[in-house]
Formats: structure tokens, sequence, C-alpha cells
């Protein structure tokens, strides 16, 4: 009898010895994403505050599941259907970020798709503050040479110009610091735009006072509505009737023509540039990306009236985080609810 207990435990202890490779690796295996959403703020707290970018997925979708993403400062927050939801931080850190998430364990990120979903300025000839434009382009206005405005040429429109050039709106270099201009897949961007067209965006009297100044702008003057739009990235925070001249120059620069100025932010550049970088790792699918950028404020006061104090405005910024979802999130569930199609093939306008 003792005998055949020992033979007992000496099979279980083999057993168990050759399935905890299995186990560990069944612990750590990386959870599979479909749709990861960069935000860039958030205000208080995730949920049952006043909200920023982010709390508008965490209770919308809902994203219930935390989760600790080395070199990302605030919590991620994730659903078992697989959309992960992220607070980047602005600006500079923003690129930390991305690179972390892109670079962690912890997720299969191969065949999900990236939805770019934050506030911006916007240009009031394009569209109006409560506003969600998806970009077909994304430039960068960060490397360049700056000269003292009140020290530039008479002739100079502004003292803004690019890095290698020799005054303003000739195209110069970025070697070694950007690829200034990613332009998104059209196909998708298109698919995106036609599904999201016609979402109401709220409205209410505090936007149709904001938007009373801009009566001169058509676009402006509109309720919001959902456009599709090019994003301009800057680190620094600009406002103003010539630097809204000098965005508009900038894109259409460096997208030879193609582009159209319509959404300033400081990260949508930093997000691109490091998505590309990772672009062959086989980790992240570049064509997958969308940029979605809704309107808290316009990026010039009305003609004829001082810039300041109208740079930014609460009830925009109000508008424009309920818009990031109700926008976004249409295009989220679509792809959660297709995922067996759209994991192998990216949607198109009029397919299936």
């Amino acid at each position: 009898m003792r005998a055949w207990i020992l033979r007992t435990l000496v099979v279980l202890a083999t057993v168990i010895g050759a399935s905890l490779p299995g186990l560990a690796q069944a612990a750590t295996k990386p959870i599979p994403i479909k749709v990861v959403v960069v935000t860039t703020f958030e205000i208080g707290a995730d949920t049952g505050d006043v909200a920023g970018e982010f709390q508008p997925w965490v209770e919308g979708w809902p994203l219930k599941r935390e989760i600790k993403v080395p070199g990302i400062r605030h919590v991620a927050r994730y659903s078992d259907d697989g959309v992960l939801a992220i607070v980047s931080d602005m600006r500079g850190r923003t690129r930390e970020s991305v690179a972390a998430l892109i670079l962690s364990s912890q997720f299969d990120l191969s065949k999900a798709y990236w939805i770019v979903s934050g506030i911006a300025g916007v240009d009031p000839a394009s569209a109006s503050v409560g506003s969600a434009a998806w970009a077909r382009y994304v430039v960068d206005a960060d490397p360049i040479y700056e000269v003292d405005d009140r020290e530039i040429p008479a002739d100079w429109p502004y003292g803004l110009y690019s890095n290698d050039a020799d005054r303003p709106n000739v195209k110069g270099k970025a070697e070694g610091s950007s690829a200034m201009v990613w332009t998104l897949d059209r196909g998708l961007v298109d698919w995106a735009y036609d599904l999201t067209k016609a979402v109401a965006l709220p409205d209410n009297p505090d936007l149709q006072k904001l938007r009373a100044g801009y009566a001169k702008e058509p676009q402006a003057q509109r309720p919001p509505f959902v456009l599709q739009g090019d994003a301009l990235g800057a680190v620094r925070f600009w406002h103003g009737t010539h630097r809204t001249q000098w965005a508009r120059d900038w894109v259409k620069l460096w997208t030879d023509g193609a582009g159209t100025f319509t959404m300033s932010d400081c990260e949508d550049q930093g997000i691109l540039d490091v998505l590309d970088a990772h672009a062959d790792s086989g980790r992240i699918d570049r064509r997958r990306v969308l940029v979605l950028r809704t309107a808290s404020n316009y990026t010039r006061p009305p003609l004829g009236e001082p810039t300041f104090p109208r740079v930014l405005h609460d009830d925009g910024a109000k508008a424009a985080f309920e818009a990031e979802f109700l926008v976004g999130g249409v295009v989220a569930r679509d792809l959660v609810k297709n995922w067996d199609r759209r994991a192998l093939a990216l949607p198109k306008v009029g397919a299936r």
C-alpha cells in the first residue's frame, strides 16, 4: 500500500511539473485587443465627476477593468470585449505613453484599430465648436524656425518657417526630426466618416452664443457636425488670427495642397511618429489608425476683436468631451460587433 502511494505521488509530481510551464504561459498570455483608444488627459477621477477626454469612454462603453501599464502614469481601462483606453498625458509625454503601450507584453495589439480621441481648437473657416473631425492627414508643426514677430522682414506674413528654408511658405527639411506629414488610410477614414456623419451632436444656447461672433464664417455658424478635416500638431499652445493663417498655410505646404487645416492639437504628431516607428515590428498595424478631434474652442477670435480672453471656453470643452464618445463610440462598436470581418480586413464604404 505504501509503495502504491509513493508511485502515485511521483506520477502526480511529474504531471504537475510538466504543467507548470504551460500554466505560467497561460497566466502571461497577452490580452487580445480590438480597439485602442488614446486620450490625452482626464479631470479628477475616471468616473462620477467633471469629465475630461477619458471619462466619456470609461462610462460610456463601459470600461470596468483596470490595469497598470509600466511607462504610463495613468491607470489604463479595458473591457472583456476587447476595448482598451489609456490616458497618454499631453505633449511630449504622449510619445512615452504610446511607446510603452506598444512595447508592453500585456496586450496583443497586432490587429487592433487605434482611435486617437481628443479635443482641439478648430479653424472657424472649417467648423464650429462642438464639431468632430476625422483627420485624413496629421501634420507636424514642431520642427520649425521662429523669428520674433517684432523683428521679421516687412514682406513676411509671420515669423515661422520650415527648417532649412530661408523664409515662410517654403518647404524645408526635417531629417532626423520628423516625417512632417502622415497620411491616414483614406478608405478607413471615409468609412468612419460615412458611419458617423449623421450623428447628432449636442447644441445649446451657450454654443450658439460662441458662434454668434463668427457671422461671416458659414461653417463656424453651423450647429456642431461631423466632418473630415486635417490635424496640425504642435506641443506649444497657440491662438490668434495670424497664427490661424500660418496653420492653414503650413498644412497646405506639407501636404502639397491636399490637406485642409481644421483642428489644432498638441499630441497627434507625436502619436503618429511613434506608431510609424513601430510599423514594421508586427506589434501594430499602422493602417488601422484613426484620429478624431472634437472642437472645444476656435483658433482665432472673431474678426476685429482682441485675442484674449476668448481662448478657451468651458461650454465648448464640455461639448467637445461629449462629442468624442458620441462619434468615436459608433466606430468602436462596429469594429467590435463585426470583429470576425474587421480583424481580417479594413472596412470600406459600401462593404459589409
